[in-house]
């Protein structure tokens, strides 16, 4: 069973950037971090892939990433932790090729638009929903575990994560896929007043909602409420929300999806809605009322996604 959002990924052209930015709307982050590799054995390590950085609440995070290339360690923000992997030496070559196709992913999703093009699920059992993908045909490779830094009120530490990505040439949206142990995040205080991550929406063509409907419905094994253009999957905790760009534009007045598909916007709660639309609004930063009664901030002044702003309901 899926539960909840484990994370979505906003990949930015300047983290530096982009780390103003969500300060700005009320966010708060830690320094970012990012990997090192020498690239032969012998030479001094050297950045590589994508240095990030995550605003964690307590069962989810949104996570701010760029690519790290040829010189772009001048371009990280002077805060950034680098961290060199330990690679031994007969593993590294191979371990450096699979470091660069995962970033020429990223680049290509980069160069195809600034915005959010990850989307991570929390399953409650993650082996079982491997199985169930296998068996409805969804191709993906396989469980793997990660370490990855997580804030918490005693301050960072490393925690194991376990997940999964779905085959990435079946997914034109970017990369999806399911990870456990999204780590507390129960002592970081958030200025804006953010607890939790609880809905992505994804924009596809109008032709092709059909399509991504079944797609979606094996990926999160239950069937979506229908509402005219608007296709919802309800997680306990959560959304996954499928949209036409005439229903996002009733959704979220004057958005339009950056390309087709895409994800145009994700949804954080927060403790109180009014004050959260104060602090936005004294940071000079661009708010609208959405027909719900949401506050979001559009794509344009958000690096390409939508940041919506809902009111917390208490379970």
């Amino acid at each position: 069973m899926i539960t909840a959002l484990h994370h979505v990924g906003h990949v930015v052209r300047d983290l530096g950037a982009a780390m103003d930015l969500y300060a700005r709307l009320g966010f708060s982050l830690p320094p970012p971090t990012c990997p090192a590799l020498p690239p032969a054995d012998g030479l001094p390590p050297e950045p590589l892939g994508a240095a990030n950085t995550h605003a964690h609440f307590p069962g989810a995070f949104v996570e701010l990433l760029t690519v790290v290339g040829e010189g772009a360690a001048t371009r990280l923000p002077g805060d950034t932790r680098v961290t060199p992997l330990q690679v031994p030496a007969d593993r590294l070559p191979a371990f450096r090729s699979a470091v660069e196709a995962t970033t020429a992913d990223l680049a290509a999703a980069l160069a195809r638009f600034e915005g959010a093009h990850i989307l991570m699920l929390t399953p409650d059992d993650i082996d079982a929903t491997a199985a169930r993908l296998r068996a409805d045909g969804v191709a993906h490779g396989g469980v793997h575990t990660a370490q990855r830094s997580v804030e918490t009120a005693g301050g960072t530490r490393t925690s194991p994560v376990r997940f999964l990505e779905l085959d990435g040439t079946g997914v034109p949206e970017g990369r999806v896929g399911y990870a456990q142990n999204a780590g507390d995040g129960a002592g970081v205080a958030h200025p804006n007043g953010a607890v939790d991550l609880v809905e992505s929406v994804l924009c596809v063509a109008a032709h092709d909602l059909p399509a991504a409907e079944r797609r979606y419905e094996r990926y999160l094994g239950r069937p979506a409420r229908r509402d005219g253009e608007r296709r919802t999957f309800d997680l306990a905790a959560a959304q996954v929300t499928l949209i036409t760009p005439a229903g996002l534009a009733d959704l979220l007045p004057g958005e339009r999806p950056p390309a087709l598909p895409a994800f145009a916007a994700y949804a954080v709660a927060v403790r109180d809605l009014a004050a959260a639309g104060r602090l936005l609004r004294d940071a000079d930063v661009p708010v609208w009322e959405s027909p719900a009664g949401d506050l979001f901030v559009p794509a344009a002044a958000a690096l390409g996604v939508a940041i919506v702003f809902r009111q917390l309901v208490s379970r």
